[in-house]
């Protein structure tokens, strides 16, 4: 029984199974779906077709139940096929849209906000990745002497971000050459994302003077770390650990360390988040195995990019493959939208 080749009534019972898996976490019997579901079988007919089910891995039962739940497969063809349209209600998008309203200028307050209402209203774990600096186009370079042997460079991006970075030099530089240098960089970097500044730095300035090597060559020397992303913990905003505790997943001490493991390793998230396809406006649904990390096949990850200029970051919720799929996909879809929207106009 391939997935493409379910009949409408062998659909009928797996979205039962899934759907009340979802609201009781409690393995699903044959009894249950006829006294609660319509679906005008018997409950033999009910066992036969979920025995097919289960040979046919969309469906499994633990060895001290009768019932069944859903597995990877099983959650997969629901979302693809038998979930219900995700939409929002008035009253949930009237909190996300209050929410956006407040007038904040900060990029990092913004990406805390649609965090905390992504776990507020889907009771999960949610994540907000920082923009990729990546894809930023330069606006500006700034140079700082701060000292005679320390120089602060800030980086300005069109969109808005605003990169920092402290480098150490070997010997004292003139204001008149510091600030020689920095038009220098400003013309012949202004305009290039960031990546290709990386990729190019030495070949764009490889007829500089005598006198203006030295500092060129601190550039050389540390592109990777003044052009790119090097802050793991300042890059993903992490909200709702609490919701997801308390659910009857993690009454098990074993899967209660996992969550919080899971948590604490922020690049593992930061990693699965941003490995997405990229210039996509879908929403990504990735389960159980399917998120290759071991630390991650217990759970579901809901994804979708947002975009603040030329950069983008990522949006999601990490909970439980017991979720309810429809209302999670509408939040985050909402919320991205919304989060792009207030970065575009503020």
């Amino acid at each position: 029984m391939l997935e493409q080749k379910l009949n409408e009534r062998e659909k009928s019972i797996l979205r039962s199974i899934v759907q009340q898996f979802i609201l009781t976490a409690s393995p699903v019997g044959s009894k249950y779906i006829v006294r609660k579901y319509d679906i005008g079988v018997s409950p033999a007919t009910v066992r036969n077709i979920m025995s097919d089910l289960e040979e046919s891995g969309f469906i499994d039962h633990p060895h001290t139940s009768a019932g069944r739940v859903p597995t990877d497969k099983g959650y997969r063809f629901y979302v693809d096929s038998l979930m219900d349209i995700p939409t929002l209600n008035q009253a949930e998008k009237g909190i996300i849209n209050k929410s956006f309203k407040v007038e904040i200028d900060d990029t990092d307050d913004l990406l805390m906000i649609a965090s905390k209402l992504m776990s507020q209203i889907t009771k999960q774990i949610a994540c907000v990745t920082y923009p990729k600096l990546d894809r930023g186009i330069l606006q500006k370079i700034q140079l700082v002497s701060l000292s005679s042997t320390k120089l602060l460079i800030v980086l300005s991006i069109k969109s808005g971000l605003v990169k920092t970075i402290t480098l150490e030099i070997k010997s004292e530089v003139k204001e008149s050459q510091l600030n020689y240098i920095e038009y220098l960089l400003n013309e012949r970097l202004g305009g290039l994302t960031l990546d290709e500044i990386r990729k190019t730095f030495k070949e764009r300035f490889s007829d500089v003077g005598d006198s203006d090597k030295p500092i060129i060559r601190i550039f050389i020397d540390s592109v990777d770390k003044i052009f790119i992303d090097t802050k793991t913990e300042d890059r993903v905003f992490i909200t709702g650990a609490k919701n997801v505790i308390h659910q009857p997943e993690f009454e098990d001490p074993e899967k209660f360390q996992s969550i919080i493991e899971l948590i604490e390793d922020k690049d593992i998230i930061i990693h699965i988040m941003e490995k997405k396809e990229k210039d996509s406006d879908d929403i990504s649904i990735s389960i159980g195995k399917e998120n290759k990390d071991l630390k991650l096949e217990e759970y579901s990850l809901i994804t979708k990019e947002y975009n603040y200029g030329e950069t983008s970051g990522t949006l999601g919720i990490i909970g439980p493959k017991r979720m309810e799929y429809s209302k999670v996909v509408a939040i985050v879809d909402y919320i991205a939208k919304m989060l792009s929207k207030v970065l575009k106009t503020g």
